[in-house]
Formats: C-alpha cells, structure tokens, sequence
C-alpha cells in the first residue's frame, strides 16, 4: 500500500522553478488584474520620477536667480522696475539679448548693468561689482521690486507646486487601485489554493488521515496557504515595480550625469554583497525557525485535543514543562534572526549613509565648479534615496520568497499524494442498491502484509441484520470500513448485490450506505445542519419526521430553540446519547438501504438505551444492517452473527445456536453475563 506520511520537510533550495511555475498557473486565471497592476506600477513610477525633475527645474530655472536672464531698456511693461531715469530691467526670454544680471548679497538684492559670471568669485565695491577685470555699475532695489522683476519666476514656482501636487494625487489614486486589485486578486489566488487543497485532502483515504496528525495538515490548508499570499501581493509583481524603478532611475541618472551616476552606485556591489552573506546565512537561522514553530504547532495541536486527558490524570505541568522547552527553543531560534537582522540592516544604513556622503561631495564640488546646476545635485540625493529603497527590500523579498517555496513544496506534497482509492475509467451504473452482500476470499492489511483480514469470506443477503462480534483488533470495524471502500482490500472480491464495488463510483457506493459510529461527530451548526448534512433534498419536514421516528425529538423539543438549536464543535453541549439518537436521525434522514451501526450502543446509559433501542428496531427495518457490537445482549435478534478472531471467521449462526456450540461466542457471551 502506497505511504502517505508527509515527512517533515527541510527547505533546501531558496527558490525553485518547478515550483514557481507551479504557483503561476494558480494565479493564470487572473493575468489581466495583474498585468493591470504592473502597468499601473510603471505609470506610478514614472510620476514618482517625474516630480524631482520638476522640483529641479524649479530650482535652477526660477529659484536660482543668476539662471534668469534680465535687459535693461527704456520700454516700462508690467513686469518691469525703474533702476534710473528712463531706465527700467525686466526679464527676458531671449537670452543672447540679456545685458543684466540679478544678484543676491545678503537681504539685499542688486540689478548689474551687464552680465556676471555666476559661478566666478565677485566683491561689491560702493555702486560697483568688481569682477575679474570686469567693473560693472549695480543698483540697489527693494523686496517689491525684486517681487516685479520675478513674477513670472513665483508664476512658475507656483504652477510647478500645483503639479506636483497634482501627480501626487494622482500617485494616491492609482496606488489605491493598485493596491486594492493587487491585494483582491492576492486573496482570490489564495482561496483557489485553499479550496484545491482542502477538496484534494477530502478525496485522499483515511490511510491518508491515519500517518498524519490533524494539527500538520491544518497548517499546511491555513499558515502555508498564507504564506503564499505574502509572495502573490508582496513579491511577484513588486519584482516589476523594483526593476522599473531601477533601470528608470539609471536611466535618467546617466543622462543627466555620467560621471555622477557611477560615483552614485559605487557602494551598490558592496551593499549586494552583504545582501547575498545575510541571505546565506539567515537561510539556516530560518530552517531552524520553522521547524521549531511545527514542533509548536504539533505540540499544541495534541495537547489542546487531548486537554480531557491532561487535566484528568493532573498532568498540566509535566505537558506545560514539555512545551515550554519547545516554545524556549523557538525563541532561542527567533532571538538569533533577529540578532542577524541588528547587525545587518544598520551596516547596511552605513554603507549608504557613506555612499550619499561621497556622492553630496563630488556633487557639491561640480557644482562649484560650473559643471552641473544645484538642481541636478538634488535630482541625484533624490534618485538615490530611491535607488536603494528596492535593494533594502531584496533581503525581506527574499525571505518571503523562501518561505513561499517552503510552504508551496509542503502543500504540493499534499497535492501529489494521489488517493489508491480511485473511481473506475467506466464506472458500471449504480442506483439504489437491494442489500445484498458479499465477501469472496477477502485479504485485507493497514500496512504491507500485515494482514488484517485473512481470507474472509461471508454473504448478507437483502434485508437481514448481521452482528460482527470478537476480541478487540479481530478486525470487525475493518470489515465495514472495507464495505464503504474507505480502504481498498489487497485480495478477493467485495460485492454488492453481485457488483464487485471496485468498479463502481464511490459516491454512488457511499450514497447507499449510512454508518452511524461510537463516537458520533457533530459539526459546528445547528440540528438541523447536522442532520442534513448539504443535502438540500432533505426539508426540515423530513428532519423532523426522522427525529421523531428515532425518539431525538424527546429531547430536541426541550431545547429553546429546537431544531435550529446550535451545536458547538463534535457536539460537546450534547450527551453521548443524544448525539447518538442525532445519528440515527441522519441516518434515516438520507434512508440508505444499507445501514452500518459500529458500537453504536456503547458506554449509553440504561434509560438512553432504552431509546436507542426503540430507535434501531424502527431502523433497521426493512434495511440490510451490519452491526459491530460488544453488548451481546443488543444482537441476539440478529439474523446471523459472525465471529471473528485474528483476522478469521471462527463461527456463524444465531445466537441460540452460537450458544449450543460453547465455542468462542458462548465464552464471550458468559464472560459478559454469568460472571456478573
């Protein structure tokens, strides 16, 4: 039989092709939201680039006022001022007719008859300026003035702060829609895995169920899942928006400035490098970390199901002991991360920190020197802060992407475990079944050839009761989980009304079949729900019917809210009994012609059984009734009894004739009887 054990995986590769393509035909179906996304990323990229351009066109074309250009003329215009008789300065936009400069000293502010070298050194002496061998005549004008002469420098000032604010909001617009289609489109993708994986968990077989314990399996459907959504919304399209943002910042850095592009990203391979140390090394931090939050979530998982056992026998602190040295070990694991992160980020803030220091230095000399306007140094301070915001996000991107591929392998370790409980390539047509049954040589073993069930043969004819009865691991609940293919048998043949079950469809074998256990599980819900189970074909009318046929409704009708009454997880406000007769009541409810009842009169108290019985003897009517039972005394009416002892049918008959022969049943009955 094929082993379903999800070992405890290592994650061993920090990305995985296979896998990645794996993940990409979950988001497939959404490639017109996330090619959306990506084109709105690149229009928001290039308003993000476009608004320091503009702040440096504002600088060096309308703040910086040696870059104007000023005539002096005898024409007075509206944006002219008066420097001497007939004499007025405005600006101009021809610049080769420029024969004035402006110049700032202090608060004070100076109009030069003739043009002044703006980046040579200059000294005012009295009404002149005094620069180089050029001597040139100044006058003194006011703030208003000054207001006059730049109007249409605070004009355009003014229009390039308006729209600037102007492409934020249209930035926070398209970032909202963005986000909402990237996060929206992010959730749908996970509720496709979500559902795929919990679908795939449903049609896998019980063997399945019993090598892996419930808390792992609810990890991988819950924490798993999520932790690929953090890669669909956080990872995969910001790729797009980091590389845009890269090669467009290049791109305009190198245009500007060749020379102060390359001083720019002289720390960017330093900074990589330690990026890629960091990485190798958190990547063993990290498969510690998560190996030690499964063993807490194991831990918790059985002792959180098992609580009823811990406080009965006292044993809250050995359990609290046992898990506080593993919750102790996860921290140990989470406190070393965290220490990498401590030293890693701030050396990393330093390298830039330097790199911006060496990049204001040369800037600040350029500019000193005529070669490059202030603006461009700003554009420059601007682009790199930009720049390395991405690459500081590599480290977490990359996290993120290492425990995305982690948990994908996890979850299609869930998905590739393919059920040996098939359906048949043609199916033969199954209706509603006569009952009758039949085992022909059956072999049957839970693990290799362990076997379980040595050659058994056996036949129920339609309509009869047959009580299974023997020592505990005979392999009497084996018998009637063979009959519903929940496992498959390893030799011989199992039919139903001369159909080997092999070669019909499971929903249409199950769907004939009703099994009502020991142990009855409620869902979360109401009465109602639990009876129904999503089968809208069953109206309350019917649900009402049934709990009354099988005495549920004694107590139902006491409840405030009857049959809409909630029901908590596995039924616990409920009594064994009651969920007991709540069983009965789905069983009837879907009126199968096969009935299963495994121990379904335990542990129930003398007056619960009462009813119980009452409701089985109403059930079992007209059905073809398998019965596992250790209360002798509920099967003496069977049609037939089957003893069975290691795997063997050992005897068959009636109870009175079982009795005569004083073999394993009579030994059985009077252990339970005529020692008490």
């Amino acid at each position: 039989m094929e082993d379903f054990n999800l070992q405890e995986e290592t994650l061993t590769k920090q990305y995985d092709s296979k896998l990645m393509k794996r993940l990409l035909k979950f988001a497939k179906p959404f490639k017109i939201q996330i090619l959306g996304v990506v084109v709105i990323m690149f229009i928001v990229i290039c308003l993000d680039l476009l608004r320091p351009y503009i702040i440096k066109t504002a600088i060096d074309d309308n703040i910086n006022p040696p870059k104007a250009n000023y005539i002096i003329t005898k024409e007075n215009t509206e944006n002219s001022i008066k420097i001497k008789d007939q004499m007025y300065i405005s600006e101009s936009k021809n610049k080769k007719e420029s024969n004035a400069s402006l110049i700032y000293e202090g608060k004070n502010f100076y109009v030069v008859n003739g043009k002044v070298e703006e980046n040579l050194q200059y000294k005012i002496d009295g009404n002149s300026l005094i620069q180089g061998n050029e001597n040139y005549e100044i006058y003194k004008i006011s703030k208003d003035d000054l207001k006059i002469i730049r109007k249409n420098d605070l004009s355009a000032v003014v229009n390039k702060g308006i729209a600037i604010c102007i492409i934020a909001a249209i930035v926070f617009f398209l970032n909202y829609i963005q986000i909402y289609i990237l996060e929206y489109t992010g959730q749908k993708i996970v509720y496709k895995i979500r559902d795929t994986v919990f679908r795939h968990i449903e049609l896998l077989p019980l063997s399945f169920f019993d090598k892996n314990p419930v808390g792992k399996l609810v990890t991988r459907v819950t924490n798993d899942v999520e932790t690929l959504n953090e890669m669909y919304t956080a990872v995969l399209v910001y790729l797009f928006k980091d590389f845009f943002l890269i090669v467009g910042i290049l791109v305009a850095m190198f245009i500007m400035d060749v020379k102060l592009a390359f001083i720019s990203i002289i720390t960017v391979p330093i900074i990589l490098l330690l990026i890629f140390i960091f990485n190798k090394y958190d990547r063993k931090i990290y498969r510690k970390v998560r190996g030690r939050l499964s063993k807490i979530n194991s831990s918790l998982s059985e002792n959180i199901t098992g609580m009823k056992t811990v406080q009965a026998y006292g044993k809250e602190d050995k359990k609290y002991k046992e898990f506080d040295k593993i919750n102790t070990s996860y921290l140990d694991a989470s406190m070393e991360q965290i220490k990498l992160f401590a030293i890693i980020r701030p050396v990393m803030d330093l390298i830039y920190q330097l790199g911006l220091a060496i990049l204001i230095g040369a800037g600040g000399k350029a500019v000193l020197g005529a070669e490059i306007n202030i603006g461009v140094l700003y554009i420059f301070i601007n682009y790199i802060q930009q720049f390395f915001q991405p690459i500081f996000d590599l480290s977490e991107k990359f996290d993120i992407m290492q425990s995305a591929m982690a948990s994908a392998e996890r979850i299609f370790m869930i998905l590739d475990t393919k059920s040996n409980i098939e359906n048949p390539e043609n199916p033969i047509n199954v209706t509603r079944f006569d009952g009758d049954i039949e085992f022909k040589n059956v072999w049957f073993a839970y693990n290799e050839e362990d076997w379980v069930l040595r050659d058994v043969s056996f036949k129920i004819n339609k309509g009869e009761t047959v009580a299974f009865v023997g020592a505990t691991g005979a392999g009497k609940t084996s018998v009637i989980s063979l009959i519903s293919r929940l496992y498959d048998i390893q030799k011989g043949e199992i039919l139903i009304d001369g159909k080997n079950i092999k070669h019909m469809k499971k929903e249409d074998l199950r769907k004939n079949l009703a099994t009502v256990l020991q142990d009855v599980f409620l869902f979360t819900g109401n009465i109602k729900s639990n009876v129904r189970l999503n089968n809208e074909d069953i109206t309350d009318k019917d649900i009402i019917k049934a709990c009354e046929y099988v005495n549920a409704s004694k107590f139902i009708e006491k409840l405030p809210q009857k049959y809409d009454s909630s029901v908590n997880e596995r039924g616990t406000t409920f009594s064994q009994g009651e969920r007991q007769l709540i069983a009965f009541a789905r069983a009837l409810a879907f009126n199968p012609p096969i009935l299963v009842l495994d121990e379904a009169t335990a542990n129930i108290d003398t007056e619960t059984e009462s009813l119980i019985q009452d409701a089985l003897n109403k059930l079992t009517k007209g059905r073809t009734t398998i019965v596992v039972a250790h209360r002798l005394s509920t099967i003496k009416n069977a049609d037939n009894i089957i003893v069975m002892h290691k795997g063997k049918i050992r005897e068959m008959g009636k109870h009175e004739e079982l009795i005569k022969k004083d073999g394993l049943y009579s030994n059985l009955y009077k252990l339970q009887y005529e020692t008490h």
